[in-house]
């Protein structure tokens, strides 16, 4: 079996970044607003989100003294993905309207920015919702909306991160993610488990109640197991409805980093066979 073809396949291309990257500027446009109105947005979005994210710091800092495990949060380190990834993309975006609207600069940068900038879509498209999803099943009390801060604050980070979301994933060009996406993010995911004990041995305490042992016994495996399922379950659903926005709205032929999938998968599974030579002499 010959793997070459596929080894030469798993590398960028096959994490969707391509030579030349992004050629139809479809990370920096909409097929609903203008260019210079998503860069707008963006920007209104990051600067929302950054603004929330600091004043969540200082407000548990102060009033609370609980800084230190600001980090433990899988809800702050999502958030932090949605500050991280509406400032890159805005501020892509509004060069691109500068420019002319003709290239934006991370076409030009090196390919392991770009991979890092289309893995972060992957996640910011994906965790939101699993925080979104889990609070409100889970977590919420009716403490949630007992003083105006944490009404906003919970409302910010547990409903209006989906809004965001739901805006790149309805609204924009930007994706589908490829398949290839699935396993990073998925062990990003699964490392959150070990921050989350870490937290306990270093700090004492569950960032979850549902992730103590003690409490939830054998139910605990069985919250893993299905966040696993979900997470895996959310992620083709996030890409199929980013694939059915692109055939409505913007039609175009398979994506090219879809293509190189495809194509690795069909050499992996090529078995060349070495055809026995005809003889053409007789026994001696």
């Amino acid at each position: 079996m010959k793997l070459t073809g596929l080894r030469s396949h798993l590398s960028y291309e096959w994490f969707g970044v391509l030579a030349p990257f992004d050629p139809t500027c479809r990370l920096v446009t909409s097929p609903f607003f203008s260019p210079l109105s998503l860069g707008a947005l963006r920007l209104l979005f990051a600067v929302y989100s950054l603004v929330t994210t600091i004043t969540v710091l200082v407000f548990e800092s102060v009033r609370f003294h609980d800084v230190h495990s600001f980090f433990s949060y899988f809800t702050d380190l999502s958030y932090i993905g949605l500050v991280a990834y509406f400032w890159a993309s805005s501020v892509q975006t509004i060069v691109f309207v500068l420019s002319g609207q003709k290239a934006y600069p991370l076409q030009k940068w090196p390919r392991i920015l770009q991979f890092l900038h289309v893995l972060l879509y992957t996640t910011i498209t994906i965790f939101p919702i699993i925080v979104t999803v889990v609070f409100w099943s889970l977590l919420a009390s009716p403490s949630t909306f007992s003083t105006r801060y944490s009404a906003w604050s919970n409302v910010s980070q547990h409903a209006m991160n989906c809004s965001f979301i739901l805006f790149e994933i309805l609204l924009t060009n930007a994706g589908p993610s490829p398949w290839s996406h699935i396993i990073p993010c998925f062990v990003l995911f699964a490392c959150y488990l070990g921050v989350a004990y870490i937290t306990h041995a270093t700090q004492g305490f569950y960032t979850y109640s549902f992730l103590d042992p003690s409490v939830e016994h054998g139910r605990l495996a069985a919250y893993i197991i299905g966040m696993g399922i979900g997470y895996c379950i959310l992620f083709t659903i996030v890409k199929g409805v980013c694939t059915l926005r692109c055939r409505l709205v913007s039609p175009s032929p398979l994506d090219p980093s879809e293509r190189v999938q495809s194509e690795a998968i069909d050499e992996w599974e090529h078995i060349d066979v070495e055809q026995p030579k005809e003889s053409t002499g007789s026994d001696a």
